[in-house]
């Protein structure tokens, strides 16, 4: 195969595994290329060949899933939108690294089995990997082109990583079972190959099939009121569209309910214009938009350490109660290093005027919302880490999370969003109540079914019920840390046996 050929095919096979993702959904395709991709990884070549390899599918799958990380900069384009193509460059091109050193790794392995096997191994230990350095980015997991599948439900015992394990485990197999049958012709191995790695993909479906079903909501369960004012980001600062926008949210807050009356009011983050400090006099207009129900919202709040981008219960008076300050904020989005100084050099966070950006609050926390139960608050960006608030989230009752996903357009990114939150309900036994500012905003139960939801790009509000939680699955006890532990074992034997079979001399007559 020519050099140029074989770019190509990495490149095809990575793009492939990106239909797998939101919007798209095309899982055959997604498991085609992860094949594809296997296969030329465990192909015999130099550590920095199946590096290289590893790094092309990598780049191409990244460039696809994540085209929408361009969005954010087109919103300011005068000020941000020189940067967006070497954003999705250097996006694509670094979270891809990872992707090549599980190929690297790959090469350590002179069988082309146990190339695949291992290939399996790094790349799981690899995205580990990228999910927690430099403040971690879990997005775009092989695991998430499960959701609406039975195996999805898997991820409350292993989490994604385990999932996509498993998805590469049974390709692998299926392909070491093929290579091994190769001798009795090429219709008999790809045949037998493709029937084991269906079957042991059906036992993964089996075994999320197998898990119980959500509890049922109870007549009594609590209303809540999602408020999706949809303000577009471009905007949603501009002091023409300024009380537009706040008038919407009054307005969808005060109409009278079909239903149940609401017990408890979301709107969605970064929700008023103003300090939150300094906004009294919108905060008593929501509260008495509510009718003495209490309102959750996003503001900006200005602490002694620096502006938060905070989560507020305002009460009946119109006086914030509760405040959660987010702390996982969205590097080189809500604040980069040396803020200020790059600021003198006309760089600055997408989110917030200030060279310095925000300042992160202090960590996850609980809201004690009376007869809603204990909520775990996640703003935005929060909601993508399975190792956020997770032991948190072993005493609360449900979470709540506020978002503003105008940033992210209105096709890719908002439902890979999604996707991560529903996730989280699944690992964590927990609901999840989502308000969105452009949607989507919805309530996720515990087994990370959607059900009432606002559209992207709609104005609209939600009344639905509280879903009750089920009991925590093991991964919410925990986490990723026993499949780290395996993964590095397995991992390790399988190096020093092949060093041990490498070094081993052979015997002459």
């Amino acid at each position: 195969m020519t050099r140029r050929r074989g770019w190509a095919l990495d490149a095809a096979f990575g793009a492939l595994i990106a239909l797998g993702q939101a919007p798209f959904g095309v899982i055959p395709a997604a498991l085609i290329g992860l094949a594809g991709m296997i296969w030329r990884v465990s192909t015999p070549g130099s550590g920095r060949a199946r590096a290289a390899r590893g790094w092309r599918a990598g780049a191409a799958y990244f460039a696809v899933t994540l085209h929408w990380i361009v969005e954010p900069f087109l919103v300011d384009v005068p000020r941000h939108g020189w940067m967006a193509p070497f954003a999705l460059v250097l996006m694509a091109g670094g979270l891809a690294l990872f992707w090549g050193l599980a190929g690297w790794t790959a090469a350590r392995w002179q069988a082309r089995g146990s190339a695949m096997a291992g290939f399996a191994l790094a790349f799981t230990l690899a995205e580990m990997l990228r999910s927690y350095i430099f403040t971690g980015f879990p997005w775009g997991l092989i695991g998430t082109i499960w959701i609406d599948t039975a195996p999805a439900q898997t991820v409350a015992y292993w989490g994604l990583h385990g999932l996509g394990l498993a998805t590469l485990g049974a390709l692998s197999a299926g392909l070491a079972l093929g290579a091994r049958l190769q001798v009795r012709g090429r219709a008999v191995a790809t045949g037998a190959g493709l029937l084991g790695s269906l079957a042991l993909l059906g036992l993964l479906a089996v075994a999320g099939a197998l898990r119980p079903p959500a509890p049922a909501i109870p007549p009594e369960a609590p209303t809540l009121r999602l408020v999706q004012p949809n303000a577009a980001q471009h905007l949603k600062w501009d002091p023409e569209m300024i009380p537009l926008f706040f008038q919407r949210q009054l307005t969808l807050t005060a109409q009278p309910p079909e239903g149940p009356a609401p017990d408890l009011i979301l709107w969605p983050e970064t929700a008023i214009a103003y300090r939150l400090g300094g906004a009294r006099p919108l905060l008593i207009q929501g509260a008495e938009a509510a009718g003495g129900v209490p309102l959750v919202l996003g503001a900006v709040r200005q602490t002694p350490a620096g502006p938060t981008n905070a989560l507020a219960v305002i009460d009946p008076d119109g006086r914030p109660g509760a405040i959660y300050d987010k702390a996982h904020l969205v590097p080189f989005g809500e604040y980069i290093p040396f803020g200020d100084l790059a600021a003198r050099l006309g760089i600055r966070g997408l989110a917030v005027a200030e060279g310095g950006g925000f300042h992160a609050g202090p960590g996850p926390v609980l809201l004690d919302l009376g007869a809603l139960g204990q909520a775990l608050p996640l703003i935005c960006y929060e909601a993508i880490f399975p190792q956020f608030g997770r032991s948190q989230a072993r005493a609360a009752d449900w979470m709540l999370q506020i978002t503003n996903d105008a940033w992210f357009g209105s096709f890719a990114g908002p439902q890979q969003h999604l996707i991560l939150a529903r996730f989280r309900a699944i690992e964590r036994g927990l609901p999840l109540v989502r308000a969105a500012n452009t949607g989507i905003s919805t309530v996720i139960d515990s087994r990370g079914a959607m059900g009432a939801h606002l559209p992207l790009n709609t104005l609209g509000a939600l009344d639905a019920p509280l879903p009750p939680r089920s009991t925590p699955p093991p991964y919410a006890r925990m986490g990723d840390l026993p499949l780290a532990i395996l993964l590095s074992l397995a991992l390790a034997l399988g190096v020093l046996r092949t060093v041990y079979l490498t070094a081993r001399p052979v015997e002459r007559d």
